[in-house]
């Protein structure tokens, strides 16, 4: 499963939806936490729909979004996608 955090420069909730997601993959060793820059990976995000940052995505291992939210997601949130993801 991976977990996409879409983020920018100027974005301070950004931070703290990095901060939620550290906490998942510590207790989700088997997903993949990868972060992606609006700006320099701007083909991606426009792919995505990215609209506003931080904005969180949950794929299943074949690239399905189970997942999605715009803004801090909770733990809880994303531990609940996680499972679904599974």
């Amino acid at each position: 499963m991976q977990l996409v955090l879409y983020t920018s420069s100027f974005c301070s909730p950004c931070a703290q939806a990095r901060s939620v997601l550290a906490d998942a993959a510590r207790l989700l060793p088997q997903a993949t936490v990868t972060e992606r820059d609006v700006a320099r990976e701007n083909a991606l995000a426009y792919d995505d729909e990215i609209r506003v940052t931080p904005t969180v995505i949950v794929l299943t291992d074949d690239g399905t979004e189970v997942f999605r939210a715009t803004g801090v997601p909770t733990l809880n949130q994303v531990l609940t996608a996680a499972a679904q993801a599974l």
